[in-house]
């Protein structure tokens, strides 16, 4: 059946396909025989219960600078859609939030994936904290006086913004660093939330492994390795994708989590585990689909619009 599909993203013209999870789910999409209009969260208006967007109605295919065509451009109501992909990349503002509250005006008769209101409810290092039994040593606040008696007892911390992403502003602080206050004082005029600290995983030597999971299910992983010098071992910093297997410990995880994420209509996550520790439960804009799929993995691609259209049906 051909459905009627919206895709809430950052713009078409600037994403690099290579590495692009949402293109992959696009191309997908197309496949399919279903109809895609992409459009940017700035257009979203609400007006006597109907939701518009202005956007483009695209075809797309898998070649790099050649990868989308606009077929026509056009204002319409998301309410005659049957799928709406949330994909724009946070951060997980106020601007993010919004645009939660407006897509679930439509949903469920409209499917959002992921789930809109529990998008909101689970910021990706937030939502970690309802399973503590696979978090490593984690302290939220902005009061400098419990950070630095929890860098006192952990030695080797990692620092970052609550609701940051990409790796954009982590920061390893061991026992003797010396930027201590100056980096918690850029945090504090920075942000005004509280700000995440978590002890140093040494194992993040060994890659920071992304496993998806679709519909509850696991889907497939990937490990990402850091740089030379690095800490943070996402790919557009550095990090290098290599082909993994699920471990024991990752696997009990998986099975923890898979019938709560189900349940609240988080189809399409990602987690990010550190040796024995979970460290994030991505579900805003997931990504490591592609790199899965070219290290001999299964088409996710595939598995999430499998979910997503027996969901609709």
């Amino acid at each position: 059946m051909g459905l009627k599909v919206a895709v809430q993203m950052d713009p078409i013209e600037d994403i690099d396909i290579a590495g692009d999870s949402t293109f992959a789910q696009m191309l997908e999409a197309q496949k399919r025989g279903h109809e895609l209009f992409v459009y940017h969260p700035n257009t979203l208006a609400l007006e006597n219960g109907k939701l518009s967007a202005t956007g483009q109605t695209v075809s797309v295919k898998d070649q790099k600078s050649d990868h989308f065509k606009i077929l026509d451009e056009k204002t319409v109501h998301l309410n005659d859609y049957d799928v709406v992909l949330m994909r724009q990349d946070p951060p997980f503002d106020m601007h993010y939030i919004t645009a939660t509250h407006l897509l679930e005006q439509i949903h469920p008769q409209t499917l959002v994936v992921n789930d809109p209101a529990h998008v909101r409810n689970a910021p990706e290092k937030l939502f970690i904290l309802r399973y503590p039994q696979f978090m490593p040593p984690t302290m939220i606040t902005r009061d400098v006086e419990q950070l630095k008696k929890f860098r006192a007892e952990h030695k080797d911390i990692i620092v970052k913004p609550l609701y940051g992403n990409g790796g954009a502003g982590v920061f390893r602080l061991t026992q003797d660093d010396q930027n201590f206050s100056s980096l918690v004082e850029m945090f504090h005029d920075s942000f005004r939330e509280a700000f995440i600290a978590q002890k140093f995983l040494s194992d993040v030597r060994k890659g920071d492994k992304r496993i998806i999971l679709i519909d509850g299910e696991v889907a497939g992983a990937i490990n990402r390795v850091p740089a030379e010098g690095e800490t943070r071992s996402n790919m557009h910093v550095g990090g290098k994708p290599m082909p993994t297997e699920l471990t024991d410990r990752e696997r009990e995880i998986c099975k923890v989590l898979g019938p709560d994420l189900k349940q609240r209509g988080l189809i399409f996550v990602g987690i990010d585990v550190i040796g024995d520790y979970m460290t994030e439960i991505n579900v805003t804009s997931p990504t490591g689909i592609r790199e899965v799929q070219k290290f001999g993995g299964n088409d996710i691609s595939v598995m999430i619009w499998d979910a997503i259209e027996r969901k609709v049906s």
